[in-house]
């Protein structure tokens, strides 16, 4: 499997996100519906390492440390991979909050150092940017990202960081077919200048754009995902996967692999969910897929139609 560059390092062309790992507040119960521990994950995060994708993402708050849990539990065994994880701002928070908060999540996940550690919002950019410059400092950091921050404060952070002799290595942002904020407002094009790497999240849309859902086959009622993309809205993006299952068909592959494959040919870092291990095998071959000219424009054509816009609840 090829590398990316992210700063002075190497990593997988896609990362696998643990959004869904565990249970609790903002868990994989709540938000996907779903009760996986340890021992239906550990499966997974082994097949992956050997598959290559030794970039695993998590953060503090899915599950209320859950998530970090199983995936700590899971490196136990393992050397050489990279941790990624985040801190989340909530309202007034002291100012030590974010070290607190950084040590649990190290504690949790087993590890002495995080290789890329993020500000989850844009709440109060430089206090939290300051913060994550003296952790980077520290040697505990190897690179700082922004998470759901627009293109203004993107720079606003950099410029910070930039005042600490560090550079602002990542930015991990919504961004799938159907939902291209970050390419409209200039941040792809920043980070490409920049050298700084854009990760995109939710390219699956929580599981919209494989092709397993629609409109007779919905999300199980209760849960955050069946409230985002009800039947009304499967409906609308039909001729979407249509599109993308055609298209599937000259690549041997499945339609969660076209969405991937378009997020790397924008030149992104796709951040996928996986809980099982077919999962896992889907994923770890989207790399070979190289879509043409023809077909972005289709896809970007396709989901354009569908006049869906998948803002979540907590994008400003």
């Amino acid at each position: 499997m090829r590398t990316v560059e992210l700063g002075n390092d190497r990593i997988p062309p896609i990362a696998i996100g643990t959004w869904s790992w565990g249970t609790g507040i903002n868990g994989g119960d709540k938000v996907f519906g779903n009760s996986y521990g340890f021992d239906e994950l550990y499966p997974v995060f082994k097949n992956g390492v050997e598959k290559g994708l030794t970039l695993w993402d998590t953060a503090a708050v899915y599950g209320m440390g859950a998530s970090e849990t199983i995936l700590g539990k899971c490196i136990e065994q393992y050397k050489n991979i990279d941790v990624s994880t985040k801190f989340t701002p909530f309202g007034i928070q002291n100012k030590k909050e974010m070290i607190k908060s950084f040590n649990k999540s190290i504690d949790r996940l087993n590890r002495e150092s995080i290789t890329i550690y993020w500000i989850h919002n844009a709440s109060n950019i430089e206090k939290w940017t300051k913060q994550a410059a003296e952790l980077f400092k520290s040697g505990k950091v190897k690179h700082i990202g922004v998470s759901n921050h627009n293109l203004k404060q993107v720079q606003q952070a950099s410029g910070i960081l930039e005042s600490y002799g560090i550079h602002l290595d990542a930015v991990q942002n919504h961004y799938s077919l159907l939902y291209r904020k970050s390419e409209e407002e200039g941040i792809l094009d920043w980070c490409k200048r920049n050298h700084t790497c854009f990760f995109s999240y939710m390219v699956l849309e929580q599981g919209t754009l494989t092709g397993k859902y629609n409109a007779i086959n919905p999300f199980n009622s209760g849960t955050r995902r069946s409230d985002a993309y009800p039947a009304e809205v499967l409906k609308k993006i039909e001729p979407l996967v249509s599109c993308m299952q055609d298209i599937a068909k000259n690549y041997n592959a499945d339609v969660s692999q076209i969405a991937i494959a378009w997020a790397i040919k924008k030149g992104t870092v796709p951040l996928v969910g996986a809980t099982k291990v077919y999962q896992i095998e889907s994923i770890s071959k989207v790399d070979e897929i190289n879509l043409t000219k023809e077909e972005m424009e289709l896809l970007e054509q396709e989901a354009k139609k569908t006049g869906i816009n998948t803002k979540a609840g907590w994008e400003r």
